[in-house]
């Protein structure tokens, strides 16, 4: 596999990615980073910062919004050179109203989260843009968090129109908590994920989740008590029980996934013990279905439904 001195992060201008960006350029071999944007003033904003903090002048700024499947393909078709890896980091709850229709069909949440990741990765492999590795920002939510009363997604077909009514949202209603939309997401995207990495074998992917992680923007959209919970009064009180940590623990994630070899390609890696902290484990020994290839084909195949 190609040394990765080259890398794109998506959603990078704050949060999970920006930290990641900091700390990847820490790293003598890594060459350039370009940072996935969809607001323009605030990514450069995030790359006079990251050029201060860092010392190096290495970030480029691609402009494209994760939602829109049309803006990633704009993006990619102005890309001039390869990237070794790409960080597919941006999600989150998919705005104010999760379940809203995009113009693709899907939901926000899964636009912003699977689909337009799908597209990115679809279109650098189509135009020979990506050579070594894709990271994707999965989560313990897939395979259910019970000590944050996240439960484990249920499946009862996980059939082609099974995956397709998580990306519609017709799979759930309207009282249907955000938080069962994203853990759902979350689980299609990494079943998506181990089918490409059988497709690619010439390239690593590997579902890479930051754990519960304090700092982020991630949990802004949710209903007033959720989001009063997620980002205030748990954020203050759960690192002290070992259920978060930093943004910096989170990211590190991130880079030791694309760096260290050990993190085999097809493999979701995330806490185990039930908890979104501690040791990274391979999910399959926690959820086998996740190992199901007929699974992950089926999960694939919907995604390709909408794009």
């Amino acid at each position: 596999m190609k040394p990765i001195q080259t890398v794109l992060i998506t959603g990078a201008n704050a949060g999970l990615g920006r930290e990641a960006a900091r700390q990847l350029a820490l790293h003598d071999g890594i060459e350039k980073i370009y940072l996935g944007c969809r607001n323009e003033l605030k990514a450069f904003a995030a790359r006079a910062a990251l050029e201060a903090e860092t010392g190096r002048k290495i970030f480029d700024i691609i402009l494209m919004d994760m939602s829109d499947p049309a803006s990633v393909r704009s993006a990619v078709a102005n890309m001039e050179e390869p990237v070794d890896a790409v960080v597919l980091n941006a999600g989150g709850m998919g705005g104010r109203d999760p379940a809203a229709k995009t113009g693709s069909g899907v939901t926000s949440i899964f636009a912003v989260n699977v689909l337009g990741h799908a597209v990115l990765v679809d279109e650098l492999l189509e135009r020979q843009l990506l050579t070594s590795t894709v990271l994707y920002a999965g989560s313990e939510a897939a395979r259910g968090i019970p000590k944050m009363g996240i439960a484990k997604p249920v499946l009862e077909t996980s059939s082609v129109n099974e995956f397709a009514s998580i990306a519609d949202g017709s799979k759930f209603n309207a009282k249907s908590d955000p938080l069962e939309l994203y853990a759902n997401v979350k689980l299609m995207a990494a079943l998506w994920m181990s089918s490409m990495a059988r497709q690619h074998p010439h390239i690593r992917f590997v579902t890479m989740s930051p754990g519960g992680t304090t700092g982020t923007n991630g949990m802004d959209d949710l209903p007033f008590l959720k989001k009063l919970f997620f980002k205030h009064v748990g954020w203050v009180v759960m690192p002290l029980f070992g259920m978060m940590h930093g943004i910096d623990v989170g990211a590190k994630r991130y880079v030791d996934g694309l760096l260290n070899p050990k993190f085999e390609s097809g493999r979701f890696y995330a806490s185990g013990g039930g908890s979104p902290t501690g040791p990274l484990v391979d999910q399959t020994t926690i959820a086998a279905d996740l190992d199901n290839t007929a699974f992950q084909d089926n999960a694939k195949q919907a995604i390709r439904l909408f794009a």
